[in-house]
């Protein structure tokens, strides 16, 4: 007979926001989150309503501002950034460390805002706290040679980006920032988030450092975060189509810019033979329900390793854990071990699951459909927001599946003859973050790689966007701007000599590091 779960104690949305108002009481109401900007907690815009992915119960959602607002906060931050910039690097830096101690001694909320807010499992959540925080430190220990010759940008730093990493992506890169000596201006994701963020922002304002986090619409506010001549520079993380009218505005304002956008990540496989190596990496790229930009949702295998590969894919597809993030035996019992909960909302759920229908209908072959009844959730949740794992052969071109990231737990599989045929098919989103070649020969791996167009190409290994050191970038209309990750981040959002060209992906050129 089935175990009936129950919530692990202490861990209900009614506890991480009791424990918000008693960590934050500044920047929480009993109902709302506030925006923060000019210096202060502002008690303003229309807060919208939200409910969790989780079990589609209701939370906090985005107190959206309207334009006017908007362009008010942008102004507070260049009076701001103009007074940061003159900050010693050594007070900048104990003020940052500072706030990653704050971070740290609260890092189980922050991971319990991200399960409730974007679904993440706990394990997952704790990761992206935890990269954040050590991210940041790597850079608070070495900042002194990255900044050495260099200065802070005329104005502040706009971030915009995706919600599926609030923490690891959207703090770390404005805690760099900051460290930098620029101001810096966040938008909430108006999909999920907004606590998290305003938990870490309110630590951070503590510690003096010069944020901004306002939540609104992006056609409301792209004015003002984008477009406005206060703003030194702007970082998007996001989809092409948002990121494609970014990079619009900004190329026509020859403004300083990082645009992350999405490609569809492939998995090469010829002449390959390990495949109890890919066994054991498949149940890791479903991790988060392939809601991540460097997700492989793809597979291009050469047609006469076929039978091999399923042999070795199916099974370990099969295995995957997916449920409620904070459904237990017993109360007191750890947090289970998924590899993903939810997507993002019930929307998306609805959107996959009729691209899927589509596919099939119009061709595609289904190879692996598991069933909500092998998930682990509450009695009577709603799991509208739940998908469970797919895997489909030969997507229609017709279908988005075919070209595009479909950031859900769908993966396709394209069967190729020839070399040309498996370099076309790996480059059929015109260019990608990440790419992967799994193929026994090194010379092949050697002679094939340069030509996939992603801007990181592992031999049998996933690649990942990467901490500390490791550079990050894209080809094609996965990015555009400067490229980031190491010192590359921090010379993103300095100036440096006169007619210094960064490495990046620009309208007029393009420059590997």
């Amino acid at each position: 007979m089935a175990t009936t779960l129950t919530l692990k104690s202490g861990t209900s949305w009614a506890d991480a926001w009791q424990r918000c108002l008693s960590v934050a009481p500044e920047a929480f109401q009993d109902d709302r989150v506030l925006n923060l900007w000019h210096s202060a907690w502002q008690a303003d815009g229309r807060t919208l309503p939200a409910t969790s992915p989780v079990d589609g119960s209701p939370i906090v959602g985005p107190p959206r501002l309207d334009r006017h607002t908007a362009h008010q906060a942008v102004r507070a931050s260049l009076d701001q950034h103009r007074a940061w910039r003159h900050v010693p690097l050594d007070e900048r830096r104990a003020r940052v460390a500072a706030t990653l101690d704050a971070l740290t001694e609260h890092r189980e909320l922050l991971a319990l805002l991200l399960v409730w807010e974007i679904g993440k499992p706990w394990r997952l959540a704790q990761a992206d706290v935890d990269r954040a925080i050590d991210g940041v430190r790597w850079y608070v220990d070495g900042i002194d040679p990255m900044v050495d010759g260099r200065a802070p940008l005329d104005g502040p730093v706009s971030n915009i980006a995706s919600w599926n990493y609030p923490m690891s992506v959207l703090v770390h890169a404005m805690l760099v920032q900051a460290l930098a000596g620029n101001a810096v201006i966040a938008k909430t994701p108006t999909d999920g988030g907004v606590a998290c963020l305003t938990l870490a922002c309110a630590l951070a304002a503590r510690e003096g450092i010069p944020a901004t986090l306002v939540s609104g619409s992006g056609g409301e506010l792209s004015q003002a975060l984008v477009r406005a001549p206060e703003i030194g520079c702007v970082s998007f993380v996001g989809g092409r189509d948002t990121g494609a009218a970014v990079a619009t505005a900004v190329a026509d304002l020859g403004k300083r810019h990082v645009l992350e956008q999405e490609g569809l990540n492939t998995w090469g496989i010829w002449n390959y033979s390990d495949w109890d190596a890919l066994t054991a990496v498949v149940p890791k790229l479903f991790d988060y329900g392939k809601q991540r930009c460097t997700a492989y949702p793809r597979f291009v295998v050469q047609r006469q390793l076929f039978d091999e590969f399923l042999s070795a894919y199916l099974p370990a597809v099969r295995t995957l854990r997916v449920g409620h993030p904070l459904a237990v035996e017993q109360a007191e019992d750890p947090f289970p071990a998924l590899d993903f909960g939810p997507v993002i909302n019930a929307a998306k759920a609805k959107e996959l699951r009729d691209q899927v229908a589509e596919a099939i209908d119009r061709g595609a072959v289904p190879l692996h459909r598991s069933s909500e009844a092998d998930g682990r959730f509450l009695p009577g949740q709603d799991t509208s927001a739940y998908v469970q794992p797919v895997t489909l052969l030969n997507p229609p071109p017709s279908s988005p599946l075919h070209h595009a990231e479909p950031f859900g737990p769908v993966d396709t599989i394209v069967l190729v003859d020839t070399e040309a045929e498996l370099l076309a098919a790996m480059n059929a989103s015109n260019g990608a973050l990440v790419a992967t070649l799994s193929t026994d020969d090194r010379a092949t791996f050697d002679r094939l790689a340069p030509q996939i167009r992603a801007f990181k190409v592992g031999h049998g290994k996933p690649r990942s966007r990467g901490d500390r050191d490791e550079l990050f970038g894209g080809f094609g209309a996965s990015w555009r701007g400067a490229f980031v990750g190491g010192e590359l981040l921090v010379r993103a959002v300095t100036q440096g000599p006169a007619g210094e060209r960064l490495p990046g992906n620009f309208p007029d050129y393009h420059l590997m590091p």
